[in-house]
């Protein structure tokens, strides 16, 4: 049989790696972005690998692109609890009169 490449295999393992990269180096919010595109694009890519596994190749840029996907996603999570914390203990000191201005 012609195997063909399976499409947007490469494009899943694009985003996650870009939903990685956005969130460490850029902000949260654009590397959550990358990652739910990676995992919906993950999940028409398996959908269409499961048809016919015989027909395509590249299966393996899919799941790791998915796992990469999860994984800009957890660290997305966690940047934005730590930025609610920091922000909610600002606020907190200067709400209760604590905070005098000076070191």
């Amino acid at each position: 049989m012609n195997q063909q490449p399976l499409p947007g295999a490469s494009t899943v393992l694009t985003m996650g790696i870009l939903s990685i990269v956005g969130t460490l180096f850029c902000c949260g919010p654009l590397g959550a972005i990358f990652s739910i595109i990676g995992l919906v694009k993950a999940k028409t890519a398996n959908g269409l690998y499961q048809q016919n596994p015989e027909n395509y190749t590249d299966y393996s840029n899919v799941k790791t692109g998915k796992i990469l996907s999860y994984i800009g996603l957890a660290l997305a999570l966690i940047f934005l609890v730590i930025f609610i914390l920091y922000f909610g203990f600002i606020i907190a000191i200067l709400t209760t009169g604590e905070y005098s201005g000076e070191f």
